[in-house]
């Protein structure tokens, strides 16, 4: 289905075009003056350069045209030559109406479907997520829904940080407090207990009085490293113990991702690309592209139109040691032999912007990947507290991700039992899911590259531009049509172009923002931006708030426009419903 946009553009095109111009010129967009016109054309400004033509008169002979259009029912050229342009209201009326009737609102999917992995989450096993994890998780899930809603194939990986330093951390906290066990006796022979040896609670404390340890005790940290090394290369106490680190973290990862409504394709890690590597080298190495540099093996990435130093690419350090580069360039290489993807996304923080740009320079320069394989690295910013600074507890550590949402829920859940009557277990599990869409809204509403800071009062109010406040609108409408459906009538809604009639301002404002559906979700998977479908949605409901408070519904004595108008808010709530969806969260039936 065309984007209503595109249809008054291409009246507009026309017109330009039977005036003698060219209808590149007939570009529309919004109206930045909303109180003068809904739409506008700019294009005589620039065809007046052109065609040495004044360009209100050029304007003026468009807008002429433009009289006998469907799409536009008024068009007016103003000085010194722009087109403000109003909708024709049976033509929106019916293209809502068409929207209605088709499948994802008439919103058309792409005709060359890509298969594109997206990499995000990056959560390490045997630590527990924090809030470092949250934005990642986050904006990294509306991206795959938005790019499976717009016809793609989506392989999302969480690719666990589950083979470097901090394993061989955990390993030797393990060794700390449990020394006898079998995994560490290097005489053993037999068949290791299947019996795990620790909890997930434990890896609260083990992980990070190891790594405190390592930054003070050189010999602790000695044998973290050369523990890292024997798991690595194979050894089989190392490698049993791994794999029940790997059967306890992951289960508990899945639990607390699952708490964010977010889910993987993949559970794969560092790991899964170590068997690639050795290979990898020494091609990189017989093909001249990589070199030995002070004891380490390096592949130079600086280019000649490059304004700032980059540096090399270290793939393997003098210790013999693998990295996250070695690994990330590995990962690439098991993906273009499992899946060979049309597209990478990588969503993280935005201070690995230069680690990426050296494995992407070169996978290219190796060609590891097609040359017209797109390699896109999406930073996000940093979640900060209320004062800008890095968001810590009370005692001033880093939280936990599992607790930021407990004390999210608990706000929640006092705001529901302030607002009404609802049993405690059903107030609990509402609480969850507006706690979700605080959470979610409150970070997917900004631009992703831009840090925020999360205030838990305002990002879980029911009033403003926030999760809880999409979800009330909702509600409220789902409120309506169940009054509506339960009165006992035989009345039914009609179509929202059952009459003519004329519409009333507020009416019209909403039925243009729920016009709009199809090109915001267009742009937003464009331009990898789940922030434009928050501001998207804060304005339908704004403008659904306007139309409700001024219009009663189902009291209106025209049974024809009160029919109208439940189609009209079932549409809104149907668009509403897709979009939530698209950002990873839901609504409840009351709040």
């Amino acid at each position: 289905m065309k984007k209503l946009i595109d249809m008054i553009a291409e009246d507009v095109k026309e017109a330009f075009l039977a005036c003698g111009y060219k209808e590149e010129f007939g570009v529309v967009s919004l109206s930045n003056r909303p109180d003068l016109c809904q739409y506008q054309c700019n294009g005589a400004m620039s065809a007046a350069k052109q065609y040495k033509t004044a360009p209100i008169e050029i304007a003026k002979a468009v807008v002429e045209r433009l009289s006998g259009s469907e799409t536009i029912a008024v068009a007016d050229a103003v000085m010194p030559g722009f087109i403000n342009m109003k909708v024709n209201e049976e033509f929106l009326a019916a293209y809502l109406q068409e929207m209605s009737e088709q499948e994802d609102c008439g919103f058309e999917k792409t005709k060359q479907p890509l298969t594109i992995i997206l990499d995000y989450g990056g959560a390490n096993v045997a630590k527990p997520l924090h809030i470092g994890h949250l934005r990642p998780a986050i904006i990294g899930e509306s991206i795959k829904r938005i790019c499976r809603f717009a016809g793609h194939k989506v392989i999302g990986d969480v690719h666990m940080g589950d083979w470097g330093l901090p394993m061989g951390l955990v390993i030797e906290g393990i060794r700390e407090r449990q020394p006898d066990l079998a995994y560490f006796d290097e005489s053993f022979t037999g068949e290791y207990p299947e019996e795990v040896p620790f909890t997930t609670a434990d890896f609260e404390k083990i992980y990070p009085e190891a790594s405190a340890r390592s930054k003070e005790d050189e010999e602790f940290k000695k044998r973290a490293q050369l523990t890292t090394m024997k798991l690595q290369n194979g050894d089989a106490g190392c490698r049993a113990l791994w794999n029940h680190i790997m059967k306890v973290s992951v289960s508990d990862l899945k639990k607390n991702y699952g708490k964010l409504n977010v889910s993987f394709d993949l559970w794969k890690g560092e790991s899964d690309a170590q068997p690639y590597i050795p290979d990898m080298i020494e091609d990189l190495i017989a093909r001249g592209l990589a070199y030995e540099s002070q004891g380490a093996t390096i592949v130079d990435v600086q280019e000649e139109s490059d304004t700032k130093e980059i540096p090399p690419c270290i793939i393997r350090k003098s210790d013999g040691a693998a990295l996250y580069a070695t690994s990330d360039l590995a990962t690439i290489l098991e993906r273009e032999k499992l899946y060979a993807p049309d597209r990478y996304i990588y969503v993280t923080d935005k201070r690995q912007e230069m680690h990426f740009t050296q494995v992407f320079r070169v996978a290219r320069k190796a060609g590891f990947v097609e040359p017209e394989t797109e390699l896109v690295f999406l930073g996000n910013g940093t979640m900060n507290g209320k004062d800008g600074k890095p968001f810590k507890t009370r005692d001033g550590g880093v939280m936990q991700l599992e607790q930021l949402i407990t004390d999210t829920n608990e706000e929640v859940f006092k705001k529901v039992r302030e607002n009404r009557e609802i049993p405690e277990d059903e107030a609990k599990k509402t609480a969850e899911i507006i706690g979700l869409a605080a959470i979610k809204y409150g970070d997917l509403s900004n631009q992703l590259a831009k840090d925020y800071s999360f205030d838990l009062q305002r990002f879980a109010s029911f009033e403003g531009n926030t999760g809880p406040y999409i979800l009330y609108t909702m509600v409220r409408i789902k409120s309506i049509l169940a009054k509506y459906h339960g009165t006992g009538t035989e009345e039914k809604p009609v179509a929202i172009n059952a009459s003519i009639r004329e519409y009333g301002e507020d009416e019209i404002s909403l039925m243009l923002l729920a016009a709009r559906f199809n090109d915001v979700i267009e742009h937003a998977y464009e331009e990898t931006a789940p922030h434009k479908i928050c501001q998207y949605i804060y304005e339908l409901a704004d403008a659904f708030n306007r139309f409700y408070h001024n219009n009663k519904i189902i009291t209106e004595p025209d049974e024809m426009k009160r029919g109208e108008w439940i189609s009209l808010i079932t549409l809104v709530l149907h668009l509403l419903e897709i979009c939530i969806d698209l950002l990873g969260f839901s609504a409840p039936d009351r709040m």
